[in-house]
């Protein structure tokens, strides 16, 4: 079982009543509401939470990529990568997972490429490069990218990619969108032939059955509780075994908001407003940017438990105003005491059939000690009672050859990097 730290480095001093003020965290969002000097403080701390991730174990530690949002301050994945590779090169087994680089948004996309050679060689090896088709507030509205581009621009890209990152000689690429006469990357990644990719996606059924298809590890994201998750995880191992594919469970990741403090109440009573801080505030989105009209097939619409939210003429998540009881129940957050959360994740693992946890531990408002009590807690009481999961079951695939553990040398298997 392997865990990533996640963070999405939200702005986490909105108004209280921002949802009430204000159309959208997203695309529209004041920029008068920013605080340059409280926004320097928030880095800093989460550079420091990340660098606590490392010291605690996890597996890895990730990035993503969003645009003119308070929801995430992360414009640049790779910039905040880099901060961390020498503390990530200096720890014994972490790496770096890439869950954004949105392709479609570089021109050239080559810039990719270099960049994450780069974090591969500072890290010596220590790179999953994963990459999302990226939202459509952030690729149609604030970067331009016209629906009906956005995949055929996706798949051209990762072409030209791998092909940047495996051929031996300089070669010029032609496509629809990008042309290059001189293709000629320096420097070459770490790892041979490449890094492992990730296909992160949210809703789209193209998205893993592209990844299916390519042997490429999916990885699920969504807040929207197990019920959304079971539905379509469920979807995708149905897929793979119709096409005569393994049930390795590295072959998925998912995402899980989780809380762990010293009781079940205690818990509530430190984060309950800053989880609704991140719900109501942050992920308040206004339906219009939501999904822009040809951002996801009508295919992927009628399949896809992620619902379109200007059909209900609300923010996508406002419609999941609940109680405490309630986010715990239907498993928006997995929280409380480490042993009820150990076993609330243990049900995750298994009936998701899941491989790859990224958890996230910083929630919306919270301060910076909260958060560092938090990544203790999962560090010391919660993760080393879960990492076994599999392990007599299955060989990693899909990770960097420093994650991998004896197993996979045991049983003679080799970890899939296409």
């Amino acid at each position: 079982m392997k865990f990533i730290f996640g963070n999405v480095l939200p702005y986490r001093d909105l108004p209280k009543d921002f949802s009430k003020r204000y159309p959208s965290s997203w695309v529209t969002i004041p920029s008068g509401l920013y605080n340059a000097k409280k926004a320097h403080t928030m880095f800093h701390e989460y550079i420091a939470q990340y660098e606590a991730a490392v010291d605690g174990g996890f597996d890895a530690i990730a990035f993503n990529e969003h645009h003119g949002s308070a929801y995430g301050m992360d414009n640049s994945p790779n910039l905040m990568a880099a901060i961390l590779s020498r503390k990530v090169k200096e720890s014994e087994k972490t790496c770096l997972v890439l869950l954004g680089n949105s392709l479609p948004l570089y021109h050239p996309p080559i810039r990719v490429a270099e960049e994450l050679s780069m974090l591969d060689v500072i890290t010596g090896g220590r790179l999953v490069a994963g990459f999302p088709l990226g939202t459509s507030m952030d690729a149609n509205f604030i970067y331009g990218i016209p629906p009906i581009e956005l995949r055929e621009r996706f798949y051209e890209a990762l072409d030209l990619i791998k092909k940047s990152w495996t051929a031996t000689d300089v070669f010029s690429f032609n496509g629809q969108y990008t042309q290059i006469k001189y293709v000629n990357l320096w420097p070459r990644p770490y790892q041979q032939p490449h890094p492992p990719i990730w296909i992160p996606g949210g809703g789209s059924v193209e998205t893993y059955e592209f990844s299916i298809k390519n042997d490429l590890p999916y990885y699920f994201s969504s807040y929207d509780g197990i019920e959304s998750a079971r539905k379509f995880i469920s979807n995708y191992w149905k897929l793979r075994k119709d096409l005569g594919k393994d049930l390795n469970p590295y072959w998925v990741g998912y995402n899980q908001l989780v809380i762990v403090s010293e009781t079940d109440e205690r818990a509530k009573q430190e984060y309950e407003e800053h989880v609704f801080y991140f719900y109501n505030n942050l992920l308040h989105i206004a339906p219009e940017f939501s999904e822009a009209p040809g951002y996801r097939t009508p295919r992927s619409i009628a399949n896809s438990p992620v619902r379109l939210a200007t059909i209900h003429g609300q923010s996508r998540y406002e419609g999941k105003k609940r109680t405490w009881e309630e986010m715990i129940e239907s498993r928006y957050i997995v929280a409380g005491s480490p042993q009820t959360v150990r076993k609330q994740l243990e049900e995750i693992i298994t009936e998701l059939r899941v491989g790859n946890l990224q958890i996230g531990l910083h929630h919306g408002s919270a301060p910076h000690h909260l958060t560092m009590k938090n990544i203790e807690l999962f560090t010391k009481e919660v993760m080393p009672y879960l990492q076994n999961y599999w392990d007599d079951e299955w060989p990693v695939i899909g990770w960097p050859e420093i994650a991998h553990n004896n197993k996979n040398k045991e049983m003679g298997n080799s970890p899939i990097l296409s």
